[in-house]
C-alpha cells in the first residue's frame, strides 16, 4: 500500500525542514509494509522554497515535488498534489506544522477499519488567533451552512487522510474558481472528525491576511449557493411592495384631506433616494460576482502551470 502525503507550499523555507523530520517520523514509525511519498507543490515561493525541496527530493526516493510557474493560490497546489498522488491513501497538510503530522497514524488506522473513507481534522479551539478573525470565522461557517445544502463543519481543515475513490471524485470537479472545504462536503462519502487544539506556526509568517481570507469566503459563498441572488430578488419585491404602499397611502391622504400638493421634504427623498440606489449597486455587485465567474470559468483556462516537476 502506498501513502501520499500532499504538502502545498508557498514562502516556507524555515518551515519545511521541520515539516520533514515529522513526516520521516510517521514514515519510520510504521511497521507494516506501507511505502510512503512525500508530495512537495511549489505554488511560486519567492524564497528558497524550491532549492530545499529539490535537495530533500536528491536525497530521498519517496519525494516528489510540482513547482508552479507563478503563485495561483493554495487551492490550485491542492489540487496538483492529488492529480500526482499515486498512493491508495491522500492526506494534505499545510507546511506550517499546523496541521500536526502526529495525528497521520490514528488516521490511517481508522481508514483501515473499513468504516470511513475520509478521517479529517478539526480545530476545536482558535487559540492564538486574533479575536477578530475567530469571531468573523464562526460567523461565516453559521452563515454558509444556512445558505448551502451542504454542512461545513466549523472549524475544518483541509487537513484529512483520503481513500483514492475519494480524491478521484475531487479530481472530477474541474472548476477553476475552487472552494475544498465545500467541495470535500460536496462530493460526500463517510467522514470521521478527528478533534485537535489550534497549533501556531512554527516558524514563519502566516499567508492569510484578514481581507484574504474575507475574499475565500466571498469565494466560498458564490462557488455553493445562489442565496445572495434570492436574497437580492426578495430584497427587490420587498422595495416594491413598500413603494406601492407608500403611494397608495399619500394617494389616499390626498383624497381625505384634498391636499393635492404638499411642501417637497428634500432631505428625506434625498435619504431615501441613496438608500435605494444603494441597495440597488449592491444587487448589481452580487449578480456581477456571479458573472465574473461564469466568465471566468467558460475561458476554459488550466488550474495551474507547473513549470518543473520531479520524475516517477
Amino acid at each position: 500500500m502506498l501513502i501520499s502525503l500532499i504538502v502545498p507550499c508557498y514562502n516556507e523555507e524555515a518551515s519545511l525542514p521541520i515539516l520533514y523530520d515529522a513526516l520521516c517520523d510517521v514514515r519510520k514509525s510504521d511497521t507494516s509494509d506501507r511505502n510512503y511519498e512525500f508530495i512537495f507543490v511549489n505554488d511560486g515561493s519567492r524564497d528558497k522554497t524550491a532549492d530545499i525541496i529539490r535537495d530533500l527530493a536528491a536525497g530521498d526516493k519517496g519525494v516528489k515535488y510540482v513547482f508552479f510557474s507563478r503563485n495561483f493560490g493554495k487551492e490550485a497546489a491542492m489540487y496538483a498534489g492529488m492529480q500526482k498522488a499515486k498512493g491508495d491513501y491522500i492526506a494534505i497538510l499545510d507546511a506550517d506544522m499546523q496541521d500536526p503530522p502526529s495525528l497521520i497514524p490514528e488516521m490511517i488506522q481508522d481508514l483501515d477499519s473499513g468504516e470511513y473513507d475520509i478521517v479529517a481534522a478539526r480545530r476545536v479551539t482558535r487559540k492564538g488567533e486574533p479575536k477578530i478573525r475567530s469571531w468573523f470565522a464562526r460567523r461565516f461557517y453559521k452563515l454558509i451552512n444556512r445558505m448551502c445544502d451542504v454542512e461545513i463543519a466549523d472549524g475544518a481543515r483541509d487537513f484529512r487522510l483520503m481513500k483514492r475513490e475519494v480524491v478521484d471524485s475531487i479530481l472530477s470537479v474541474t472548476e477553476r474558481q475552487r472552494f475544498s472545504k465545500g467541495i470535500f462536503a460536496w462530493v460526500g462519502f463517510r467522514t470521521k472528525w478527528v478533534e485537535h487544539e489550534n497549533v501556531e506556526r512554527v516558524a514563519g509568517e502566516t499567508k492569510w491576511s484578514f481581507w484574504k481570507l474575507f475574499k475565500y469566503a466571498i469565494d466560498g459563498i458564490v462557488a455553493f449557493t445562489i442565496a445572495p441572488l434570492r436574497i437580492a430578488t426578495y430584497m427587490g419585491l420587498f422595495f416594491s411592495f413598500a413603494g406601492f404602499v407608500y403611494l397608495l397611502y399619500y394617494f389616499i391622504k390626498a383624497i381625505i384631506s384634498k391636499i393635492w400638493t404638499q411642501i417637497a421634504g428634500y432631505p428625506s427623498l434625498l435619504c431615501f433616494i441613496l438608500f435605494i440606489g444603494g441597495l440597488v449597486l449592491m444587487c448589481l455587485g452580487i449578480i456581477g460576482e456571479y458573472i465574473g465567474r461564469i466568465y471566468i470559468e467558460a475561458k476554459g483556462r488550466p488550474i495551474y502551470i507547473a513549470s518543473e516537476e520531479s520524475k516517477d
